[in-house]
Parts: C-alpha cells; structure tokens; sequence
C-alpha cells in the first residue's frame, strides 16, 4: 500500500470513529445526529420557485443536508457505514494527491444548502479542515431563513411560528379575541382554520343581501365554531389522550372526524358526539397507533362516500 492509501485509510478510520462518538453523544444528548432530507424540508417548507445560481465557493459549514444520501453521513457528514469505505478513500486519495474533482452540486434553501452530488466529496472535505467547497447551485425560493445544522424538529417548529404569525398579521384575531391564542404541533395548519372561516362565511352570506365581511365572519367562526368545540375538548378531558398535541390540533381533527361521520351516517352526529366518538377511536390511553387509523379511516369514508 502506497503512502496515500495508507493516509486515506487512516482517514476513513478516524472519520468512522468521530462518526460512532458522535452518535453516541447525539443519544446521551437526546438529539438526532441525521443530516437533514432535502424531501423533508421540502415538505416542511414548500419552497416556491427554482433558480440557477451557477458556480459559487460554498461554505461547507452550510451545508447541512442531501437529496439522497441523508442516513449515509452524521449531520457533520462524517460517514456512518463501512461499505462507504471505497469511495470515501478514493476522494480523499485525490485530496492527499492535489487531484482536482468536478464540482459538486447543490440546492440552496433558506440560505443553507443541500447536496444534489458530491456527499462523498463534502464528507472528505469537511474531514480534512477544508473551509469552501466549489459548486454548481439552485436556488429554491423560502420565506424562511434556515441555519447551519438544524433539525426537522427544529425546522418544523420555525415554519408553525412563522405560519402562526403570518396568520395573525392576516386575520388581526388577536385585537378581537385575544384568547386563547390558536396553537398548532403541525404545518399547514393556519391554512385550514383560513379555509374554515371562508367556509363559515360563505355559510352566513346565504340568503343575505349583503356579504358580510372577513372579520366578522372569522368572529362569528370563532364565538360560535371554535370555543364551542374547545370548550367540550377540555370538558371531555380528550386533550389527555393525544400526548404532546394542542386543543387547536384536536379542533381539526375532530371537524374532519364530524364531517366524514356526517357523510356516513347523516346529519343526525353532533358535534360534542363527534369529539366523544374521536377520542374513544384514537385516544392514547385506549388504542396505540391512532394515527395511522385516523388517516386510513378517513379515506375508507371518502372511499366509500366518494
């Protein structure tokens, strides 16, 4: 073996070691040590547009996940498997002989990037201390600014505050009925309770002359839609059987639930029933997995209604 591959040998060795000490600390930390999924961003953000940026020296500090490789690296992307072994040696034999390698390919969101390819090129990079990495990239246009190594948890949990307060700024609730404030462990969310005001407004607007406005349709959704149904939520303790989610979560749901029961059965389910109904089927302390039941009952309804 020549001195480069015995250099780039050892290399792969100490990266897999920082690789299982990182992973270690991750557990005794309670945090994911995972690279970001571009999918799952995507997902979480909904990005609008693309953009060609062209070639740019990226900073590898910033590159915080990939399109495809994802649970192959750490989130320092430090390889986390053997048969990584070849490859990764192969890159940094090329470092170790001043090879120049084409550039690697990104995404960038929220002013952090994502690999396209080249995780094995930023792997080795980041190993040996290298600051700026040449790449071909494209722009995914956010309304959110991201940061260097951050979680989906933690991604998902930027995106409902920003949600939540674009929601605000629309609807000017807060000035009208100050609380509660309408919480949410999801995105998307704000999103329906927009739907479901618009839906109650256009339920109040027939037969009238004159259409009401937004606000007072969202007041009218909110005294007579909303609080009723919170109320009943916490009368019926039901937010006890759904660990680590919010009464604003459970109102969805629950809506969903009523709507798809009325399908079925008629009209004849109220909607203190529905709630009851809802937490004896999917409540915690009585079935385990409610969620995945949830989903698959509400397209067995619309299966069969549809």
């Amino acid at each position: 073996m020549s001195n480069f591959n015995a250099l780039a040998h050892e290399d792969f060795n100490k990266a897999r070691s920082r690789a299982l000490f990182s992973s270690i600390l991750s557990l005794l930390k309670l945090e994911k040590d995972e690279l970001l999924s571009l999918q799952e961003v995507r997902d979480i953000i909904k990005p609008g547009s693309e953009s060609y940026r062209g070639m740019k020296a990226v900073p590898i500090s910033l590159i915080t996940g990939s399109e495809g490789r994802y649970r192959d690296f750490t989130r320092y992307f430090l390889p986390r498997h053997r048969h990584l072994r070849g490859r990764w040696e192969r890159v940094d034999l090329a470092h170790h002989k001043q090879v120049i390698l084409p550039a690697i390919k990104l995404y960038e969101i929220g002013g952090v990037y994502f690999v396209r390819d080249g995780n094995h090129r930023v792997s080795v990079a980041r190993a040996q201390g290298v600051e700026f990495i040449d790449a071909e990239v494209i722009s995914l246009n956010s309304r959110l600014k991201l940061k260097a190594n951050m979680t989906a948890p933690a991604l998902k949990r930027e995106v409902i505050s920003l949600e939540k307060k674009e929601f605000y700024a629309f609807t000017g609730l807060a000035e009208k009925r100050p609380q509660p404030i309408i919480e949410f462990s999801a995105t998307g969310r704000y999103d329906e309770i927009i739907r479901h005001i618009n839906g109650h407004k256009y339920y109040l607007n027939q037969g009238q002359e004159k259409e009401i406005s937004f606000a007072k349709g969202m007041i009218s959704w909110f005294d007579n839609v909303y609080m009723p149904l919170i109320n009943v939520i916490g009368e019926e303790k039901i937010l006890n059987y759904f660990p680590g989610r919010t009464d604003a979560d459970l109102y969805v749901w629950i809506v969903r639930h009523w709507d798809a029961l009325k399908k079925k059965y008629g009209e004849g389910f109220t909607l203190k029933e529905a709630a009851v109904n809802f937490r004896s089927l999917y409540g915690k302390e009585k079935n385990k997995g409610w969620v995945k039941r949830l989903l698959l009952s509400f397209k067995n309804i619309h299966r069969k209604t549809g």
